[in-house]
Parts: structure tokens; sequence; C-alpha cells
């Protein structure tokens, strides 16, 4: 028979349709009613589960000659022991905790901090990584969150750089300078705006950048925005084993052509952020950069704020364009107006990128004559597809306040 669940509340109550009972309080209550399908059919298409299982008959029974075996060469003696000192060795890595005190455990705080220009707009050619593995506690590894790690590069013009990562996904924005980046998928060329990302595919994939010129920004070579996810897989002690998604190019003139459209929609300035999301082919589902990273590219109008919101990602920010007076502001809670409590100002400087840690309320200012432009790289991917990216929006918060609702 179909299954019937009515929610009131907190109480669940299942049972067979067609119960008078069952009916009796259905028409009676104004709770929803969800049915379940039954299971598909034994000749439905098998779908792959992911697991293995192997199944093999033993006797529970000894032989006499496995007696007598046991007797004379002590195996059995052996093997007890052996066995017993195995367990003794599990148990010693066993942990218990009382759950009220336990349950939400205090972590290190992800820092607000950032790399500047100078990486990547002088001397030689050279990674600039923002570790801050140390101040999050995280043994063994670099990671800029504990998902992600970020990097500047500096290519200088007529050089070439080799950055390696085991990543599952690695993404590169070119902050300045034109060149070319030979990936085991091919070389591809790029110039200052465009964006590409590559698949991970074994324990270590390798880029070679080369730099032809730096595209009259008087630096002397090219700098790169170099994202991935080398930290969440360091975490779970694996290795890529397939590339989840294809390489994928966003050209400059691309994203200002899509940008363009959103920019002439009507409201466009009133929205939360004014931009558009990076999406692949890939990820119909999470809209998004690939399995694991996200991207937005966002502008901020000369004069404008863009009002606070949240996510339970990691932010790792490029300010791409800004001139003083653009910047922003970050906390952990809101007032009953939709303002930030006790902000943090992060003042944005062009060619830089700093954190936004999760969960953090975060609005955006540009008191200046000029257009901002940020372009922010986060682990959301993940926490899309997780359904855990919790993002929030002042204006719905506020109105959730005033009707005493709490979430």
């Amino acid at each position: 028979m179909e299954s019937v669940v009515v929610f009131r509340g907190n109480l669940v109550s299942c049972w067979e349709k067609g119960c008078p009972t069952a009916a009796t309080s259905v028409s009676s209550s104004s709770s929803s009613r969800v049915a379940f399908n039954a299971l598909p059919a034994a000749s439905a298409k098998p779908r792959k589960l992911g697991i293995q299982c192997k199944v093999q008959k033993f006797s529970t029974q000894r032989t006499s000659a496995q007696a007598t075996d046991v007797q004379q060469t002590g195996h059995g003696v052996e093997m007890e022991a052996e066995s017993s000192g195995s367990k003794s060795t599990w148990e010693s890595h066993t942990q218990v905790y009382e759950y009220t005190s336990a349950a939400n455990p205090v972590l290190k705080a992800i820092p607000i901090l950032g790399l500047h220009p100078c990486d990547h707009r002088s001397g030689p050619s050279r990674i600039s990584t923002l570790d801050l593995s140390e101040q999050m506690e995280i043994d063994g590894y670099a990671a800029s969150s504990p998902n992600l790690l970020a990097s500047f590069l500096r290519v200088c013009t007529g050089e070439s750089l080799t950055t390696s990562a085991t990543a599952t996904s690695q993404a590169f924005y070119v902050i300045h300078g034109e060149g070319k980046t030979r990936t085991g998928f091919g070389d591809i060329e790029w110039k200052t705006g465009d964006l590409f990302v590559i698949p991970g595919t074994e324990a270590e994939t390798e880029c070679t950048h080369f730099c032809f010129n730096d595209d009259k920004e008087n630096t002397g070579g090219a700098g790169l925005y170099w994202v991935h996810d080398s930290p969440l897989l360091a975490y779970l002690g694996v290795v890529p084993k397939s590339k989840q998604f294809e390489p994928t190019f966003y050209s400059w003139e691309y994203l200002m052509a899509n940008m363009e459209k959103v920019r002439l929609e009507e409201g466009a300035h009133e929205r939360n952020r004014m931009g558009i999301l990076l999406g692949n082919t890939a990820t119909p589902q999470t809209k998004t950069l690939s399995h694991t990273l996200w991207s937005l590219l966002n502008v901020l109008p000369a004069g404008q704020m863009q009002k606070p919101h949240r996510h339970s990602s990691t932010a790792l920010d490029l300010a791409i364009h800004a001139a003083p007076g653009t910047y922003t502001l970050m906390g952990e809670t809101l007032d009953m107006n939709g303002k930030i409590i006790d902000p943090i100002r992060v003042d944005w400087e062009t060619g830089a990128m700093f954190v936004t840690p999760p969960r953090w309320w975060h609005s955006h200012h540009n008191d200046s004559n000029e257009e901002a432009w940020v372009l922010p790289m986060q682990d959301a991917g993940l926490y899309t597809y997780q359904r855990t990216l919790d993002i929030r929006f002042s204006d719905n918060e506020v109105q959730l306040m005033k009707k005493n609702i709490l979430r």
C-alpha cells in the first residue's frame, strides 16, 4: 500500500493509506501530506551504488585435523594473541565526549588576512601563497581556508612558471598580462580578465604558465590569481580519480557581454549583488564553477553600497579594480535594522585579495567616483551540493525578526 506521512510540528505520523482512523485524522487536519512512491520495478535500469560486496561461506566447525594442527603447531593460540593485540591497539584510539559540551567544538577562527598586489606586480617569477594553516591549527599542508588555497602567480615576460597541485579543481584568473598555460589537456592562451578552470585527474596536476608581455601594465610580467581545493583533499587523505568536468575558459569579452545584460535588467541596482555566477555544463544543479569551486563577478557602482548577506562558505575575494574609498564591512551579527553590529572594515585595493570568514555578514561600499569590481572564489560548489550553503540576505532577516521568527 502507499505510505503517507503527515507532519504536525515536531510530530511525524505514518500509516497505511485507507486506515479509517488515519483518514479521519487527515481530513480534520490542515497538515501537509507527503506520499512516497513505491520502489522502482525490478526491470528498472540498475544504478551504480559506488560500493562492492563479496560474500563467501566458511565452516564454523573445526575438523579433527584442524584441531590436531592447532594443538601441534599452536597456530590457534598465536592467532588468538594477534587478534587480542589488534583489538587492544584499536581500542587505544577511542575517545568519547559528553554531548552538550562537545556537540559544537570551538575551532580556530579563519582570520581576515590577504595578499598584496606587489606579490604579482614586481619582482622575480614566483608563487605567493596565503597560507593560514598555522592560524587555523591545520597540520601538514598549506591552506587559506579549510577547503581552499589561494595564491598569486608572478610570471616575468619571456619566462615560464610551473605550478602543481593535488586538487579536483584549479581556477586561474588573469589579473594582468598576456601569455599561455600548458596543461595535460592542451595549451590555452590568455590575456587580462580571462579566467579558466582545469580538473584534476591524478595525484598531481601540473601547469606551466608562459608570459608574452605585461599587457601595457608596465609590470614586466603577468599576474594570475590561483585557487584550488587541495586542502580539502589533503584533509580527506585522497587524490583525484577522474575528472569531474572538462577544462573551461571564460574570456573577458564573454564575461562583460553577460554582465551588461544583467546591468540592464530592471531593478538591477537594488539587488543584493549585481553580478553573474560562473557556471559549467557539468554543474547544472549547483550552477557553480566546478563541483567544489564557486565564483561571482560582481560590480559595485560608484557611490553605491550592497547590503549585507552571509553564507556558510569561505570567500577568497580578489579586488579586480577599486579606487580609494571602496571597502567591505564584516561582522557576525545584525541589528533589527539590518546593519552589521561592530563591523570590521577591509579596504579594497586593485589587485589585492582578502578573506571573508564563513557565516559573517558582509556589505560592500563604494564611496569613490569609480566603479569597483570584485571576484570572490569560494568552496560554495561543495556547500551547495550538500544543501548547507545557507545564504541569507539582510532584508529577509529583518522581516523575519519583525515577525519574531528565529531560524
